[in-house]
């Protein structure tokens, strides 16, 4: 197994978690958005991920994401006569996000692309102290 091998695998990773922190933003942004229509609200997605072993086969080691799912929660139903989206009996539609769950996944998704930063940045280090060894 090569050791430059480490660089693929955190870059997977860090793929990864960048999917991870898109999906978070596009939840955020739409966390407010209403419509008259509750078929057209907006759904929470979020991302699958799956770990990849190389067992002699294709696959890379590391972190893929297989898929990216949207919620299947209904919308919040809101009374808003007044509002100029707002249906025939004056409800609008919003998404079911929870903001603070959202914020806590960004920050985890962050720290966890960190680490794989620092990951990097080590295996770097060390490989060019071991090519410098027989200088």
């Amino acid at each position: 197994m090569s050791s430059f091998r480490i660089f693929d695998i955190a870059g997977s990773a860090m793929s990864a978690q960048s999917t991870r922190l898109n999906t978070v933003a596009s939840n955020l942004a739409n966390a407010d958005s209403v419509v008259g229509d509750p078929s057209k609200a907006y759904r929470a997605h979020m991302p699958v991920f799956e770990a990849s072993a190389d067992a002699g086969g294709t696959d890379m080691p590391g972190v893929k994401v297989t898929d990216v799912l949207q919620s299947n929660a209904e919308p919040e139903k809101r009374y808003e006569p007044g509002h100029p989206l707002a249906d025939a009996d004056g409800y609008v539609y919003a998404p079911k996000i929870n903001v603070v769950e959202q914020m806590v996944d960004m920050i985890s998704a962050s720290r966890a692309y960190q680490s794989n930063v620092e990951m990097m940045n080590t295996a770097k280090d060390l490989t060019i102290r071991t090519l410098s060894l027989g200088r």
